[in-house]
């Protein structure tokens, strides 16, 4: 199956293609059904293609297809080619298996949708799109599908875009990612610059000859471009708003592909990374600093997208608090686990949005588990998961990237335990608010309301009677949940076929090795074990019997810091005066005025011009008489000076 590899990308091109030329005379559901047919047939060639790289021997596990030249251009030679090792094997495995999920679940919850068709054109671009980002053998095939999926993004965050907010919110995701996109673009040019190729392979072998300070600024350059992909301080604010588009796509871009978009990357440039602890150390403050902040603003949102919005940037911060201690392997282990935990905990939302009649208000939920009973059986199994609880996938997979920060940066450890304890507990406030506690469901919202419920989809009135998703939605949910409770089955670094053996050979002389003995590995994992459960408890006693406890959602954390605000008062305002500045003083009076100065001034001269234009022969002779006379002046003069 390596060999058509391109099999992988081609199919949901292809999906793509029907969705153009006959998605309207498919409709609903037919549309949906045959997009996700192209994108499980994507997974089974991944599958073939994973059975057949795991075949090779583990030092030589990688294969690339190049398909043709793309740019031939002088020193400048790149081959559009896809590149299967055991990182990019993983990541296509993922996308694809959980993109196919998430379609069929599509088919039932975008049902009757006006534009259904349009909705599989395009996820089915999108998914391509990650792949060929995550299957590109150099940067400049990786940053085609970079673009591809920034731009698909747009397209789904503002799929409703006759709501001002969808339209405002996919606008502000296709601008912060644009600006971090500046920052890719010129690491390429640098690394061409020193290197002369953008093939991964020949860019590694030659990191002797580009120096430790254009590999840093390369890896900085890279860092900006993936803090704006993978939703990092300071380009995480447009992850919330991204809420806004359908709940599918919400679990598309924050579980299996999008976000993981600057992970992956990351981990592919590990050796660049490898040769420069300072640009390492700064993504590992990064994370850090973003996981802590993420998690404290998601303790006070009411909207249930948002507190798994917050909840991805946070998790997305672990990931790069592991790649910047060394930890490659925790890096990936978590993110395999968070695809799985929190693309079912984004779509059983899905299914509690779709249960109560499109109500996002946490506030106005509430025993839900009686109403929605497999719905919460499997929101349970993600929400335990990312809490960390033992023995479920996020236990595991929080533990490694908490134990490599400890031995590399104890500091850095301290942020990322305080904020699992943060984790466990806003996702239980989720789960308290939603599936516990009284029906407020059945309460009535008075239209004059407060800032808690004015925002409420069913105000003025009770929402009608809650009830279970269909066989579609739910098989999904099911899938999903196994696979974040068992997924953890991967942490055993001992074993033939974990995680770790499988990935090594990609990072083998990269890694950090912790040196921490047993027992203090022991220790640790008790500690995150036993800070999960207490902050679990705690919010569950604060939650399940209250929905309204102001102190603990300051005004601070429901604004997200002010950050929006802050790049509002420094970038937008001043920004917009610049603008007005601009198009009255600058376009007007120094643009418009020359080139309108220009015009007069011509329009002037050809008026006086004009005067001696009277039609008169005898004037046109005494003119010429005048200039024969002139003329012999001239010429005299210069010969007497002679």
């Amino acid at each position: 199956m390596l060999q058509v590899t391109y099999l992988i990308v081609l199919l949901p091109l292809v999906g793509f293609a029907v969705q153009v030329v006959a998605g309207r005379k498919l409709g609903d559901p037919w549309a949906g059904v045959v997009a996700t047919l192209f994108v499980a047939a994507s997974f089974v060639v991944a599958v073939g293609a994973f059975f057949d790289l795991l075949t090779l021997h583990g030092a030589v596990r990688s294969y690339s297809q190049d398909l043709w030249t793309w740019i031939p251009v002088g020193g400048l030679q790149v081959r559009a080619d896809l590149y299967l090792d055991p990182l990019s094997m993983t990541m296509v495995l993922f996308v694809t298996g959980i993109s196919a999920l998430i379609h069929m679940y599509s088919i039932a919850y975008m049902k009757g949708d006006s534009d259904y068709p349009k909705f599989f054109l395009y996820l089915n671009l999108f998914v391509a799109s990650m792949l060929i980002l995550v299957l590109g053998g150099n940067m400049l095939v990786t940053f085609v599908g970079w673009e591809g999926v920034g731009t698909c993004s747009y397209f789904l965050i503002s799929f409703w875009f006759t709501r001002d907010s969808a339209a405002s919110a996919g606008k502000k995701a296709f601008v912060y990612n644009r600006i971090g996109d500046a920052g890719f673009l010129a690491a390429i040019f640098l690394t061409f610059e020193k290197v002369g190729s953008l093939e991964y392979t020949t860019v590694f072998a030659r990191i002797g000859s580009i120096g430790s300070g254009n590999i840093t600024a390369i890896c900085l350059l890279l860092l900006v471009g993936v803090v704006g992909k993978s939703a990092q301080i300071p380009l995480f604010p447009w992850l919330a708003d991204a809420m806004e588009g359908p709940t599918p796509v919400s679990a598309l871009i924050h579980a299996a592909t999008m976000v993981t978009a600057g992970v992956y990357l990351l981990c592919r440039v590990n050796p660049l990374l490898h040769a420069s602890p300072d640009a390492a150390l700064t993504v590992a403050v990064v994370g850090a600093a973003t996981a802590f902040v993420a998690a404290t603003i998601a303790c006070a949102q009411d909207d249930i997208k948002k507190v798994l919005a917050y909840s991805t940037v946070s998790q997305l911060g672990y990931m790069f608090l592991a790649i910047g201690t060394g930890a490659y392997e925790a890096a990936i282990f978590l993110m395999v686990a968070h695809a799985f935990f929190k693309g079912l905990l984004f779509l059983g939302s899905g299914s509690v949005i779709h249960g109560l009649h499109d109500e996002q208000d946490l506030k106005r939920m509430g025993n839900l588990r009686a109403a929605m009973p497999l719905t919460f059986v499997t929101f349970a199994i993600g929400w335990l998961a990312i809490a960390g609880v033992p023995p479920l996938s996020g236990f595991w997979a929080k533990g490694e990237v908490l134990d490599n920060a400890w031995a590399a940066h104890p500091a850095l450890w301290v942020v990322g335990i305080v904020t699992a304890g943060l984790t466990a507990y806003y996702m239980s406030r989720l789960t308290g608010l939603a599936f516990f506690g009284k029906d407020r469901w059945k309460d009535p919202v008075p239209l004059d309301a407060g800032r808690d419920m004015v925002t409420a989809h069913h105000v003025g009135g009770p929402i009608p009677e809650p009830h279970e998703s269909g066989w579609v939605m739910t098989v999904p949910l099911v899938v999903l949940a196994f696979f974040a409770a068992l997924a953890g089955v991967m942490a055993f670094s001992n074993t033939h076929l974990s995680l770790a053996h499988w990935v090594d050979p990609v990072f083998a002389g990269a890694l950090y090795n912790d040196h921490e003995r047993t027992s203090t590995l022991w220790l640790l994992g008790t500690l995150d074990a036993v800070v999960a459960l207490v902050f679990v408890a705690i919010a569950l006693r604060l939650w399940v019997t209250r929905a309204d406890r102001p102190r603990l959602e300051s005004e601070f954390l429901r604004r997200s810091w002010f950050i929006n605000e802050a790049y509002d008062a420094v970038i937008g305002r001043p920004g917009a005066r610049l603008a007005q500045f601009s198009a009255t003083v600058v376009e007007q009076g120094v643009i418009d005025g020359a080139v309108n100065g220009v015009a007069t001034a011509v329009r002037r001269s050809g008026t006086l011009v004009r005067r001696t234009q009277t039609g008169y022969l005898r004037h046109y002779a005494l003119w010429i008489v005048v200039g024969i006379v002139a003329l012999l002046a001239f010429v005299l003069t210069r010969m007497w000076w002679a």
